[in-house]
């Protein structure tokens, strides 16, 4: 029982230390490579029509830049 608490212990301090040093930096968190977006890749998936919620975002951004075409209505 003793090794079982010293562990839960030790954990628990490094969690706290996690959290007071995202407290100070004010960082959220990230990957250590940046994600697909970084390599070039705008979508994680190989279907061929994106979902309605990825339609209705590409269609609002279009809409800001003026890139308006029968594609993006």
């Amino acid at each position: 029982m003793a090794i079982f608490l010293i562990t839960l212990g030790f954990f628990l301090v490094i969690v706290m230390a996690m959290a007071v040093g995202y407290i100070f930096q004010r960082k959220t968190l990230a990957g250590s490579c940046g994600g697909l977006a970084n390599v070039g890749i705008d979508k994680s998936c190989n279907c061929d029509n994106p979902c309605e919620k990825r339609q209705e975002r590409d269609r609002v951004a279009a809409l800001q830049i003026g890139d308006i075409s029968v594609k993006n209505i």
